[in-house]
Parts: C-alpha cells; sequence; structure tokens
C-alpha cells in the first residue's frame, strides 16, 4: 500500500537533524511523498531549495494566521510574486486560513481572502489552518469562492460542517486526533463522511498521536493514523489506501 503524507512540516528544527533517516523509515512503510506547507514569507523562501534537496516533498507556499504577527501588506505582496514565479514549483497555496485564538482577527480575515484569490489565479489548491474560527472560513469562502477546492487541516467539527467543506470542493485531513478516545466527534465524522474526501496527514513534528504525547510526532506514525482510520471506517484497508492515495494525487496533482 502506498501513502501520501498531505501536510507535514520536515524543514522544522525538531525533524531536520535526522530527516533522511525519518523519510527512509517512512518510505519503507509505504509513504512515498510528503506536502509541506509555507507558515512564513522567510520559511517560503527557504522551503523552494529545501524540495530540491528532498524530491519526495511537494511544498506549498502560505502566510499562516499563527505567525500573524510575521505577517504585512508586504510580505503578502512578496508571497503572491514568489507564487507566481514559481507556479510550477509548487502544489498548493497555504498554510492558511483563521486562528480564533490569535489576533488581528480583521487582517487574518483579510489575508485568508487573499490567500483564495491567489489559489484561483494559479488554479492551485488551498491548505486551510481552523481554530475555534469555522464560521469565518465559510464568511471568507462565500466572500470569495475557492474555484479549486484544497484541504481543511486537521479537521474538527460538526458532520455538517464537514459536509459544508465538501460541498465547497475541499478535502478533509486526517491525522492522529482520531486516535484519542475523546476526540469522538471527529472519529464519527470521518466514519462516515465519504471516502473520496479523506486525505491522510501527519503534522509532524506536532499533532503525536495517543501514546506518543510529549514527543516529536514523526512522518511514519502516518500509517498509524490510516490503521485507526481502518478502524473506523467499513472499507477493506486496501480500498482505504487506494482511495486516499488517489485523492492526494488528484488534489495536489502529483
Amino acid at each position: 500500500m502506498h501513502f501520501i503524507d498531505s501536510h507535514c512540516h520536515l524543514d522544522f528544527s525538531e525533524l531536520k537533524q535526522n530527516l533522511d533517516t525519518h523519510i527512509a523509515i517512512a518510505r519503507e512503510l509505504g509513504v512515498l511523498r510528503f506536502v509541506v506547507p509555507g507558515i512564513t514569507y522567510p520559511q517560503s523562501v527557504a522551503l523552494l531549495a529545501f524540495a530540491k534537496r528532498y524530491p519526495e516533498c511537494r511544498i506549498a507556499l502560505g502566510l499562516h494566521p499563527y505567525f500573524i504577527e510575521q505577517h504585512s501588506e508586504e510580505t503578502l505582496s512578496a508571497l503572491k510574486s514568489l507564487a507566481q514565479t514559481h507556479r510550477d514549483n509548487i502544489v498548493a497555496i497555504g498554510e492558511c486560513g483563521i486562528d480564533g485564538t490569535r489576533p488581528n482577527i480583521e487582517f487574518q480575515f483579510t489575508l485568508f481572502v487573499e490567500h483564495i484569490k491567489l489559489s484561483n489565479a494559479l488554479s492551485l489548491p488551498l491548505i486551510v489552518h481552523h481554530r475555534q474560527s469555522h464560521h469565518l472560513i465559510a464568511q471568507a469562502l462565500k466572500a470569495c469562492p475557492a474555484k479549486h477546492g484544497g484541504v481543511i487541516h486537521a479537521f474538527s467539527g460538526s458532520l455538517q460542517q464537514a459536509q459544508y467543506y465538501i460541498d465547497q470542493g475541499f478535502k478533509l485531513g486526517v491525522g492522529g486526533t482520531i486516535s484519542y478516545e475523546r476526540a469522538k466527534k471527529t472519529r464519527q465524522v470521518v466514519s462516515q463522511v465519504p471516502l473520496d474526501s479523506l486525505l491522510l496527514e501527519t503534522d509532524a513534528p506536532s499533532m503525536p498521536l495517543s501514546g506518543y504525547q510529549g514527543q516529536v510526532n514523526l512522518p511514519q506514525r502516518l500509517v498509524d493514523v490510516f490503521e485507526h482510520l481502518c478502524d473506523l471506517r467499513s472499507e477493506s484497508a486496501e480500498q482505504i489506501a487506494s482511495q486516499i492515495y488517489s485523492s492526494s494525487c488528484t488534489l495536489f496533482r502529483i
């Protein structure tokens, strides 16, 4: 079985030192590709060189709302130019979105809409971050519909919210959250939505699975996420792996 980690930060310092080993171990388990999102303008620039060094990786360029204080009209303009120049080297726009725990919600909203416009202009999907912000994400998508869909990273919401995103052309990112018994709502949603609306992700080095709390999350854990998903679905493991791999390839044009 083959897998694609649709969201991981392999360029982060926690993984960089032993990254060749981490990638090799994941590859032995069938994880063939990794999508690495942008989070700030300088890091997005650095990702272009990172992708050349690690051909297993596909990259996205974006300004993550968690780091809103590092973003400005100038960095947004620079990001747009960077994405347009390197259109053929990127598979998505993001990580972008709205984080309700961070300040400057109004600017976050504007920034997200600008990311949607950029993805539309470049015919690329979006990688969307949300935290306490589903209502604001929906407002932004109403103001500027995303023409090429994308993925709602680390989806945690109701079945109704999941269906809204699916209707807008988005996939739902499924990660280590489903390994926790207490995540009943998320587990229930991923068991009920259509299989072709799901992608697998680790968010490594963040979001460790149950049993690994406090540890650095590793790309090889994608297979553990897959096994937890199989426990929640009615389809065979082969069917699940095949469909999600196909969905990932189609969305990111891998």
